[in-house]
């Protein structure tokens, strides 16, 4: 029996069930994931789990070792400016899904925050937590710069406009009792951030990912760096005071020669939109948490390994879509 992409997806059948449908008859359906920098590690996850979900027509069935992910899905890992333009294209119907930082989806959602003043963008929804983000502060080593209050006067990247990391850092910056007027503040992409620190133009910058991250990475190799810890007592103010913050750490081993801090995190979020279709996005999930998702994720990048089944609903700050939520309930992740 011939089954076109819609009739499949409109039953509701999970990726396994779907992947066994032939391939022939089915449409193509295109689903766009909105990352970050190319240098970020949104970028590379985001390429990850394109791969997974996607089952373009002509596949090999997954049974026959093949695509695991939703016949007729062709999946893209796009560059864009971060969790805000991620955001604000979801709730514009430009973009299909995309990560987004647990801090903005709230404020997006609920018109609080960076959002104040804006039209709520209440129809989005989540897929799933993927893993805790860290705040990364870079210092040039032999800058000086071992504490944020030793941030001023300095050279400083916050990241560009538009950015989940620029607001973040604005908020760090706060609860230290500092503003971008007390030091030389620059709004650059990480990797234009790393060219300047690697060139002696600029001293540190901030960078909101995981660990490692492959501009830090080159950087820890090429020019020498130390990672700047955001602890004690104005760290933990800010967690407790944003919900959405938690303590984190970076280990010793994140990048080379270059001892690990304390810092703090926030959560990335797959988030997509209310107006996808149950169906859709019920195959995507399941697609998602299939255990050839698990070796790609697990073998493609060192953040890959975190992102936990068992980990998926922490820190997400605003409703699942009703097809993710239907696959956790069946899975029991939800009781």
């Amino acid at each position: 029996m011939r089954i076109n992409r819609r009739t499949a997806l409109l039953g509701g059948l999970g990726a396994a069930a779907l992947g066994a449908m032939p391939a022939g008859a089915q449409d193509i359906t295109f689903f766009r994931i909105g990352t970050g920098a190319t240098a970020g590690t949104y970028f590379p996850i985001g390429g990850l789990i394109a791969n997974a979900i996607s089952n373009p027509p002509g596949s090999r069935a997954c049974a026959d070792g093949g695509s695991c992910g939703v016949p007729g899905l062709v999946a893209t890992s796009v560059a864009s400016n971060g969790s805000v333009a991620n955001a604000n294209a979801i709730a514009a119907g430009t973009m299909q899904s995309g990560f987004v930082q647990s801090d903005v989806a709230y404020w997006a959602y609920t018109g609080t925050g960076i959002y104040e003043g804006r039209p709520k963008a209440d129809g989005l929804r989540a897929i799933a937590s993927l893993y805790p983000e860290s705040f990364q502060l870079v210092a040039r080593k032999g800058s000086g710069i071992k504490s944020v209050m030793d941030l001023k006067g300095k050279r400083l990247s916050l990241d560009e406009p538009g950015s989940g990391t620029l607001v973040d850092a604005r908020l760090i910056l706060a609860a230290y009792g500092l503003t971008e007027k007390d030091m030389k503040a620059e709004y650059l992409k990480t990797q234009q951030a790393a060219d300047k620190l690697k060139d002696g133009t600029l001293d540190a910058f901030f960078s909101v990912s995981g660990w490692p991250n492959g501009a830090i990475s080159e950087l820890a190799v090429t020019t020498g760096i130390d990672l700047v810890p955001i602890a004690g007592p104005e760290a933990d103010g800010l967690v407790k005071k944003f919900s959405f913050f938690a303590t984190d750490a970076i280990p010793d081993d994140a990048y080379k020669n270059t001892p690990g801090v304390k810092t703090v995190s926030v959560n990335a979020l797959w988030v997509t939109s209310i107006k996808q279709s149950e169906a859709l996005i019920y195959a995507i999930t399941a697609a998602l948490w299939n255990a050839n998702t698990r070796k790609l994720l697990d073998s493609g990048h060192a953040k890959g390994k975190v992102i936990r089944l068992e980990d998926s609903l922490q820190g997400l700050g605003i409703p699942l879509h009703p097809g993710a939520e239907k696959f956790y309930k069946e899975k029991g992740i939800i009781k």
